[in-house]
């Protein structure tokens, strides 16, 4: 058993460590298994201040509208976003959280916070 990370002695074994346990994590988990760019969308949307477009968000993340489109479709799947139409600009698209958005990522949170130290994680179970 590896011990818990300890701060100041973090190194780049423990940075692979650390997220091989979370990734793993979602992967053996029962819900969904975001792809690396699904997940930072839906913590950009969450983390940083918005409104959040496409086009904002394809500017943000430095890649296509349509790569942002349809990331948006897996995420709209699982509920985890919902989008409208901007009531200022009605070609604009706003994205919106959502409660199961927010509680996936407090579980993803979670899984985070029990890998660093090294306890069986929250999506796993």
């Amino acid at each position: 058993m590896r011990a818990a990370i300890r701060p100041g002695k973090f190194n780049r074994r423990d940075a692979l460590s650390l997220w091989h346990r979370v990734t793993l994590g979602t992967v053996l988990a029962s819900g969904p298994d975001l792809t690396t760019r699904q997940l930072a969308i839906l913590t950009t949307i969450y983390l940083e201040p918005g409104p959040h477009t496409v086009r904002s968000l394809a500017n943000r993340l430095n890649v296509t509208k349509a790569v942002i489109t349809r990331a948006l479709d897996t995420l709209g799947r699982y509920k985890f976003v919902t989008r409208k139409a901007d009531p200022r600009d009605k070609r604009s698209v706003i994205i919106q959280r959502t409660g199961p958005g927010s509680a996936y990522l407090s579980q993803f949170a979670e899984e985070i916070c029990a890998a660093m130290k090294n306890k069986p994680g929250t999506l796993a179970a």
